[in-house]
């Protein structure tokens, strides 16, 4: 018979299943993994801050991303790690902290697809009206936006949040390697249908928001483009917009795929790894993908890197 201990405010981490061959080379993959990705992405950060060029609407939007993947992968990364080095009966975290690791993750999550909708918002205004660009995306439009993007995040989030805050806990196992949401709910003894009606309609209303708004806005840019005579117009939107569409494909279906290990209970141990990927490759990939495509930011490099091999004689 199973042992309940309820509103236990110490909670235990199932963990990653891996063998003592692997543990080290994982756990050096993985930690190499998030020292690239805060790197990558507080270099973007700063670039975009430091460099008037780039005070533009489209890398202005971006740095929204990589803070969000800065933030995302620095509550995260750092405990996983630890945890990896300790045996399992010692893989223990507080309630609240595992609140706070949840809050981040689906933070993390949701906000990764309002930034890339705004984000499409803004090719589109750039390719479909380049006349009136400067008049549609003003500083306070942006920051309609940006605000948008993180409160429409945080509210969806606050709610998911809390309707499990709710609920009585009669069990201590997070059957996972860090906290969300899912894990958290099925801790509680109690009946947790609301739960799982919100968390349902919280996903397709934001995938289907999503994709919804990746399809009407790429649909309009290639009937413009098709229309269009111009050669200049359709190489900066070629440029843009398959850049932003790399980084949005490597999302989702780094998303889709935890979705779809979720309904393979056989395969969890390729779903822990596949949730923990999730935070790690888009957050690699994002800064390179665009810092690459990004012509300011290759001159903005190049000088730097110019005037750094410029030695006082």
């Amino acid at each position: 018979m199973e042992n309940y201990t309820y509103n236990s405010f110490t909670l235990q981490l199932e963990g990653l299943n891996v063998s003592k061959e692997s543990t080290y080379p994982v756990f050096l993959f993985l930690f190499f993994s998030y020292l690239f990705v805060i790197f990558a992405n507080v270099s973007i950060a700063v670039l975009v801050f430091v460099d008037k060029n780039l005070h533009q609407p489209m890398y202005l939007l971006f740095w929204n991303l990589s803070v969000n993947d800065i933030l995302g992968n620095s509550i995260l990364m750092p405990r996983l790690l630890m945890d990896m080095l300790k045996p399992p009966s010692e893989l223990f975290i507080s309630y609240y902290e595992c609140v706070v690791q949840a809050f981040t993750t689906h933070m993390f999550g949701t906000t990764t697809h309002t930034v890339l909708m705004i984000m499409a918002f803004d090719r589109y205004v750039a390719i479909c009206y380049p006349l009136r660009y400067t008049t549609i995306m003003t500083n306070k439009m942006l920051m309609k936006l940006t605000v948008s993007a993180w409160g429409v995040a945080l509210v969806l989030v606050g709610i998911l949040l809390g309707l499990t805050l709710r609920l009585n806990r009669c069990r201590t196992l997070i059957r996972s390697p860090y906290c969300d949401n899912a894990a958290l709910f099925k801790l509680s003894c109690e009946s947790v249908f609301i739960n799982n009606v919100y968390g349902l309609t919280f996903t397709v209303v934001l995938f289907t928001g999503s994709i919804g708004s990746m399809v009407i806005t790429y649909t309009k840019i290639t009937v413009v483009c098709l229309t269009s005579k111009s050669k200049s117009l359709n190489s900066k939107a070629l440029k843009t917009c398959s850049t932003h569409l790399v980084v949005y494909l490597i999302m989702l279906l780094s998303g889709m795929s935890i979705i779809i290990l979720h309904r393979f209970p056989q395969y969890s141990d390729y779903r822990k790894l596949a949730a923990i990927l999730y935070h790690i490759i888009p957050g690699s990939l994002n800064p390179i993908v665009y810092g690459l495509q990004s012509k300011e930011m290759c001159k903005f490099l190049c000088k730097l890197f110019e005037s750094k091999k410029v030695l006082p004689s």
